[in-house]
């Protein structure tokens, strides 16, 4: 970074600091007036035009203005001084650009971030779950995972999420959060493990942002998780909120949940327990013991989908639907395109889900393994429809993940995770038949006539194109200048 980038960083950063500690008993009035602020700081159009539909939904008094005025007035200075700065400024204001710079070295696109497994040890035994029976050992080591941070902020991203396994088993990881403290963590955790003591810790430093395990209420939850685990979410749950930390749900819906926890009245009662955002991932059968009747029918998913846009119009919470998104996101983000996942083994997955790999990070750094032939292909093919309500290659559109993993000679790296390509094969196909034919009905009646509706397959090759094109002429200048 120049000396001039680093000034306007550092005048950026303390701009927003002044603001945001000045806006605990501000108005709705004035929340709106600063979008228009950070409007004009953002200098890229896609993050100015979501500025503007929030402050569209502000102004129309939603409930987002509610959640907005809870994480502003609710949560401990720490916290909403970190969110800000790492998640505004240094992941989009200054991050967006250099990543942007970055795309144009590369020839590929480079995520806004990504997702590490460090350890894949837990201290619960959960039906279904991909993380197996591991040792401390098949841990990742402490330095490879600094390493990987450190990486990752000089590319501009400042926002990762970890995921395992139970991140919270390990003290070392802990204190790594606490060191790379102009990094915000989004954690998966099955919450057992945060009591009053750790609600305090994560409250000072600011910067972890616990996502918390759900499958619906304590018979639900304690039936997978088992018996007194519901307990422990609670008074989890109630420590962070009581002290200021932002904390949300993670729900797998599967086939017996997927009505229940997409309801109102337990969306209710999660976000009375403290829940500022939420994610919803539909059961895919990967990991241990996969199993294709959890899978959601497709009219369960569809339910879902339904469901949840309305939750987002009536209740304060910020929720994401993983694979409902489609429409939101321009379909698959898997693959090094907004992200991907290193597993525990260094192993360098396309997505969490997805477990088959042909780089590791012990060997590469992180510009070599988003920018290999395997990601590149996957990035080429994306979406792999354009009716982006059918965003998945390893649900909707199977026959990608086939072709690419073959071509490539992807590797399993979890062991069975070849069955969702050759047992399971054709219950996967089935299911994506079944689903396409009411999701193709829904595309053309809903989304006909809306900007989700275009020929997104033609327009990211061409977008691929440029930046090839860009990374070719990089080259040549460096080669001359060699010369």
């Amino acid at each position: 970074m120049s000396y001039f980038d680093s000034i306007k960083a550092f005048t950026t950063e303390q701009v927003v600091k002044l603001i945001v500690n000045s806006l605990r008993n501000v108005s709705d009035e004035t929340i709106i007036k600063l979008t228009y602020l950070a409007e004009k700081l953002t200098p890229i159009p896609y993050y100015r035009d979501q500025i503007a539909g929030l402050r569209r939904m502000f102004e129309e008094k939603r409930p987002q203005i509610v959640l907005a005025r809870r994480v502003l007035q609710e949560t401990h200075p720490n916290v909403r001084e970190k969110l800000m700065v790492n998640l505004i400024v240094k992941s989009i204001l200054l991050g967006v650009p250099k990543r942007q710079k970055l795309e144009k070295e590369l020839g590929c696109q480079v995520p806004f971030f990504f997702v590490v497994s460090p350890t894949m040890r837990c201290n619960l035994n959960c039906y279904g779950c991909y993380a197996g029976e591991y040792r401390k050992e098949s841990d990742m080591p402490v330095e490879l995972l600094d390493r990987i941070f450190t990486e990752a902020k000089e590319m501009g991203m400042h926002f990762l999420t970890i995921s395992g396994g139970e991140p919270f088993i390990r003290k070392e990881h802990l204190d790594l959060f606490e060191k790379h403290n102009d990094i915000s963590f989004q954690i998966y955790t099955n919450g057992t493990l945060i009591d009053r003591a750790m609600a305090k810790k994560l409250a000072q430093m600011g910067n972890v942002y616990p996502a918390i395990s759900v499958e619906g209420y304590e018979e639900e939850t304690d039936a997978r998780r088992g018996k007194g685990t519901f307990k422990k979410i609670m008074q989890a749950m109630e420590a962070l909120r009581d002290e200021g930390v932002i904390f949300g749900f993670s729900i797998t819906a599967t086939r017996h949940n997927t009505e229940l926890v997409s309801s109102d009245e337990f969306m209710d009662f999660l976000i009375d327990k403290g829940c500022s955002f939420g994610w919803y991932f539909t059961y895919v059968p990967v990991g241990k013991k996969p199993d294709v009747s959890l899978m959601p029918t497709p009219e369960q998913r569809l339910h879902l989908r339904k469901q949840v846009h309305k939750l987002r119009y009536e209740k304060p919470i910020f929720i994401g639907d993983f694979w409902n998104d489609g429409p939101y996101v321009g379909g698959c983000i898997a693959g090094g395109r907004r992200y991907f996942h290193i597993n525990n083994s260094g192993d360098v997955e396309p997505c969490v889900f997805c477990h088959f790999t042909v780089d590791n990070i012990k060997d590469k750094s992180l510009k070599e393994v988003i920018s290999s032939p395997f990601f590149r292909a996957i990035q080429e093919r994306q979406p792999y429809d354009n009716n982006l309500m059918r965003p998945c290659m390893l649900i909707d559109v199977p026959e990608v993940l086939r072709e690419v993993v073959e071509k490539y000679g992807a590797r399993p790296s979890h062991e069975g995770a070849e069955s969702l390509i050759t047992t399971l094969k054709d219950d996967v196909d089935a299911y994506a038949q079944a689903f396409k034919k009411l999701a193709d009905e829904i595309w053309e009646t809903e989304y006909k006539g809306t900007i989700y509706y275009k020929d997104y397959k033609t327009e990211r090759q061409e977008y691929l194109r440029k930046l090839q094109e860009e990374a070719m002429k990089e080259k040549e200048k460096k080669e001359k200048v060699r010369v």
